[in-house]
């Protein structure tokens, strides 16, 4: 048996720099290729999707990424693995779907049930005609948001508690519920939201007034498969463990695609990881960095690269995490030096880039991380927006 081959922490920096974007010569305008760089976005900051994608374009542009999403929609916004709402091209999210949403859409119809349990005698009913009504009214009025099909529908708007019997100081309502069940279901879809790209209210339409074709239809195994691939391909080599971090998928069916993508065995600081199937030659045929090639970025908070992995100490001192994560496991902005995290940032209300250094640059480095914050603050121009999940660096500098 060939011994397995042992990647080292600058190998896997050099291959995070090339297949990430982040290195300039690996720049482009073409979006799709950018989201499909990094497998799947995340979007529940609705920041991120703009400035993940923006910072790794050649020329950054807002109406390029709007466009995008939203007009030639060869992007959509889906919720797949880990119940997380991402943004990918079509063809990846049909199987990030396939391979993680059916089970979160049976796990949420479930807990709605008992949610409505103490309110309707026959909740699973009440959910069907409901999601029935809810649907035909995005067919009167196209595309609306949670607010206005409650009040098209009124009749939905009944009040609901959690299923754990616990009070909650803000009432729910059960057609956003429904809502939220039939995006699952892959039934209705997210669209442009009002205001700025910044904005996180999107209005719903139906998923076929929307792209062509249906996301769900994948079969599980076949989708897990594609993805585990794609996912090596972009984040590889890494333990089994990362994996199940980025799916939320149980070790059995983590080792299970892994398995069917024929993923090769490797080292990676002495311990097991893995590889695509035909991904295991020198490093140096498959286009990595130079390593006199370095780089310089500043990501946005729940950037890709920064949540690809669960275990971090290859990119990110262990005294900083603390600093730049919250308890939950969610990244804040960072800032990035050759393969290693140095610092963090954000937007202030006036619209500068305020930044902080946990690691010491030399002056070029310093000259790069105000350039890409320049770059930054000429992308955003006037909209202003806030980390969703800020991380004690993140609080510190907007204070």
């Amino acid at each position: 048996m060939a011994p397995r081959r042992e990647v080292t922490q600058a190998e896997r920096r050099d291959r995070l720099a090339t297949r990430h974007r982040l290195l300039a010569s690996q720049r482009t305008d073409d979006i799709a290729a950018i989201a499909d760089s990094l497998v799947c976005l995340h979007s529940s900051d609705p920041a991120t999707v703009f400035l993940s994608i923006g910072t790794r374009m050649i020329n950054p542009s807002i109406e390029a990424i709007e466009c995008a999403l939203y007009d030639d929609r060869t992007l959509l916004r889906f919720h797949a693995m880990r119940r997380t709402l991402w943004v990918s091209t079509r063809h990846v999210a049909r199987h990030a779907y396939g391979s993680s949403t059916p089970k979160i859409a049976d796990a949420e119809r479930r807990e709605l049930t008992k949610m409505l349990a103490a309110t309707v005698d026959d909740p699973e009913r009440w959910i069907e005609e409901a999601s029935a009504t809810a649907v035909a009214a995005l067919a009167v009025l196209g595309a609306a948001t949670t607010r206005q099909i409650g009040e098209h529908e009124p009749a939905l708007r009944l009040p609901i508690v959690p299923a754990d019997g616990r009070a909650s100081e803000a009432v729910q309502y059960a057609h956003a519920r429904v809502l939220l069940q039939l995006s699952f279901e892959a039934a209705i879809i997210r669209t442009r939201p009002s205001g700025s790209w910044a904005n996180g209210q999107y209005p719903w339409t139906a998923t076929s007034n929307w792209i062509p074709e249906c996301i769900a239809g994948i079969d599980r195994a076949v989708a897990a498969e594609y993805l585990a691939d794609r996912w090596l391909r972009a984040f590889g080599p890494a333990p089994t463990s990362d994996l199940q971090w980025w799916t939320g998928w149980s070790r059995r069916d983590a080792e299970g695609a892994l398995e069917q993508c024929r993923a090769i065995e490797c080292t990676v600081d002495g311990m097991p990881a893995w590889l695509a199937h035909d991904d295991d030659r020198d490093h140096d045929d498959r286009g990595a960095a130079p390593a006199d090639q370095h780089w310089v970025a500043l990501l946005p908070g729940l950037d890709p690269t920064t949540m690809g992995w669960k275990r971090r100490d290859w990119y990110l001192h262990s005294s900083h995490e603390a600093e730049l994560f919250d308890r939950n496991g969610n990244a804040g902005p960072t800032i990035w030096v050759d393969g290693r995290v140095v610092g963090g940032w954000v937007q202030r209300p006036d619209g500068s880039i305020a930044t902080e250094l946990l690691a010491d640059v030399d002056g070029a480095e310093r000259s790069a991380i105000d350039e890409r914050a320049d770059m930054i603050e000429r992308l955003v121009a006037d909209v202003r927006f806030r980390v969703r999940f800020p991380s004690p660096c993140s609080k510190r500098l907007y204070a």
